[in-house]
This record gives structure tokens, C-alpha cells and sequence, in this order.
């Protein structure tokens, strides 16, 4: 059993992300079966509330001094694999987002990563750029991402608000590839992480 984190990546106030995070959870509910091989989890990272990263030494260290940063590290450390919504903001991800990364180094160690981006472009260029940022952490990241639009999957009247969440029929498809490959993945890396429980170590 692999646990995937569904990481909602904006904190802005009327920010959508939630929305398609709970999409994204119901999907892979439906998806699992009893005795599948994933459980998925939201992880909102404005119910963290971490301030701009304030450790003195870096994380790939390990010595945390702050409550915050170990509450995170725990957090973390606990999942598989991860499933990044995020917004694009000016070419790039919302800098909670990086932040929430930079924090931590180990804990993210060989895991996986999928993503759903949204914005007038897909989000896509948000993509990009954590796909370089979470290499540099040691988390690989699947090829397939599901890449929302603005004026196509959400009925918004006022841009002040966050609107409804209205998907196209056609990303599902690609949802679900993603989480396969994701889960497949999460699977693999595990065994980095715990080669202790490889066939193998077991006949030594």
C-alpha cells in the first residue's frame, strides 16, 4: 500500500485549487477498489501556515530548530508520493509552493510526483518549472499531467471569486493515467528507500 499526497498548492484567498483537489481525491476514490494499492490524502498548505523558510542550516542536513519545519518534515516523510495542484502565477509556481519544498530535503527522497495544473495556458509553465525543482530534491516526476484552463474547465462570472469547477470529460482520462503511472512509480522508489524488504534481503 502506497499513500499519495494530494498537495494543494495556493493559499491565495479565493484561490480554486481546493476545488480541483477534492476532484482530484474523488477521482482516485473512484478509481481504488477495497484492497487497492493507494490511499490518497489532501494536504493543504494553508492549514500549515509555514512562514518564509527560517531555518539557519540547510535542510539537507536534517537539523530542524523550528516546531513548524518538523510538524512538515513528519508530514512528509509519512507519503509515498505526491500529487502537486498548482496555479500558475507569472511563468511559474506559487512561491508558497517552493517554499513548502525548500524546506525539507530527505523527506522527499526518492518519491514520485504527478501534477494537475490549471491556468489560461494550462498551468503548464508552473509545471515545468517544479518538474526542475523536485529533480533537485530527488523526487521523480511522471510524464502524463492532467493541465486545466481557465476558460474552459471553470464557469467563472467574477474574477474575484473562484467560480465552479466545471471539468472536461476528456482529462479524466488522463487523470487516470497519471495516477497509474504515479502509483507505479511510488511502488518502485519505495524500494529504494526500504531495500530491507526486497526479496532479496530477506534470503541474506
Amino acid at each position: 500500500m502506497v499513500r499519495i499526497a494530494i498537495v494543494v498548492g495556493s493559499t491565495r484567498p479565493g484561490r480554486r485549487g481546493d476545488q480541483v483537489a477534492r476532484w482530484v481525491h474523488e477521482q482516485a476514490d473512484i478509481r481504488s477498489t477495497p484492497g487497492s494499492e493507494a490511499t490518497y490524502t489532501i494536504v493543504d498548505l494553508a492549514d500549515l501556515d509555514l512562514p518564509l523558510l527560517n531555518e539557519p542550516e540547510p535542510a539537507a542536513i536534517g537539523a530542524y530548530r523550528h516546531e513548524h519545519t518538523r510538524r512538515w518534515a513528519k508530514a512528509v516523510a509519512s507519503f509515498d508520493g505526491f500529487i502537486f495542484v498548482t496555479p500558475e502565477y507569472n511563468h511559474a509556481m506559487p512561491a508558497v509552493l517552493k517554499n513548502a519544498i525548500d524546506y525539507l530535503f530527505t523527506e522527499w527522497n526518492d518519491k514520485a510526483a504527478g501534477f494537475v495544473s490549471y491556468g489560461f495556458t494550462g498551468g503548464v509553465r508552473a509545471v515545468e518549472q517544479l518538474r526542475l525543482t523536485l529533480s533537485e530534491v530527488k523526487v521523480a516526476s511522471v510524464r502524463s499531467q492532467v493541465a486545466l484552463n481557465l476558460h474552459n474547465d471553470f464557469a467563472i462570472i467574477d474574477w474575484v471569486e473562484p467560480g465552479a469547477f466545471t471539468p472536461a470529460d476528456h482529462h479524466l482520462s488522463v487523470l487516470d493515467r497519471m495516477l497509474g503511472e504515479l502509483v507505479e512509480w511510488s511502488e518502485a522508489l519505495a524500494r529504494l528507500r526500504h531495500p530491507e524488504s526486497l526479496p532479496e534481503a530477506a534470503a541474506r
